[in-house]
């Protein structure tokens, strides 16, 4: 597991959406270790609860769905209630929907701009103001689906596009009043939204064969990458939408020649 011992955010505030499970649980477990107190946000109480319990007395969980904006303004209300300051928000929560764009409800549709853009919005608009207070972060999961496209996943290639480029605009607008806003753009990773992926040993060895790095990430390679973005190590980074990759987006596209 990478050392994330060098990051103290000791007395900070933390807010992960979509923290009860893979990625995002990951980034919370972290932070905690790092001295911060954690909130996680999410729909299913039953992870959320899972997830508590495995961070501690100094996390708690808030349930929320980030596409609903009263529930988000109250989530901040209560946190700023409760702790008096935010310093970091991970803007997490994401749908997946895969499939030929002829083949997707309209309700998929709008399920993935509800949770992976109007999610989004709702908490940049609602957090960064608490962030400005702070001199805080704003970090989002976007994803290599965000920065180049997929075949058979147009819909989750719009929303993280859209993220990515929401991400940017944000920087430019808040970074002279204290705020960095960054992204991170991970590839595939194990976690449960892709165990269709990583527990089939032939789409995984074919995903496995994209990165230059020869595997696909764990959540610990995607985390600490996080806490960098949010620490003083950082505070000159701001509208970087950051590769988390294995080096899967320094290829061209080609085929790997048979030579090498």
């Amino acid at each position: 597991m990478p050392n994330t011992a060098a990051f103290d955010f000791t007395g900070q505030v933390v807010l992960i959406t979509g923290g009860g499970s893979g990625i995002g649980l990951q980034i919370a477990r972290d932070f905690a270790d790092a001295g911060a107190h954690v909130v996680i946000a999410g729909r299913s109480q039953a992870r959320l609860d899972a997830a508590r319990a495995l961070l501690g007395a100094n996390a708690s969980a808030a349930s929320t769905d980030v596409g609903d904006a009263a529930q988000v303004d109250e989530l901040i209300e209560a946190i700023i209630r409760d702790h008096g300051h935010l310093d970091v928000v991970v803007s997490n929560a994401a749908s997946f929907i895969p499939g030929d764009v002829t083949a997707v409800d309209p309700e998929d549709w709008e399920l993935s701009l509800r949770t992976n853009l109007s999610g989004f919005f709702h908490l940049a608009k609602a957090t960064l103001p608490h962030l400005a207070a702070t001199g805080g972060s704003f970090i989002a999961t976007s994803s290599v689906s965000g920065l180049r496209a997929d075949w058979g996943m147009p819909v989750y290639n719009a929303a993280k596009g859209a993220v990515s480029l929401f991400i940017q605009a944000l920087a430019l607008d808040w970074g002279a009043k204290g705020v960095r806003v960054n992204a991170i753009a991970p590839s595939l990773t194990n976690t449960e939204p892709v165990a269709a992926f990583t527990g089939d040993p032939g789409l995984r060895a074919q995903s496995e064969a994209r990165v230059a790095l020869g595997r696909i990430a764990e959540t610990d390679d995607i985390s600490p990458v996080v806490l960098f973005l949010a620490s003083d190590a950082a505070r000159y980074v701001n509208g970087v939408i950051l590769p988390v990759d294995g080096g899967t987006s320094a290829s061209n596209g080609q085929a790997r020649w048979a030579a090498s």
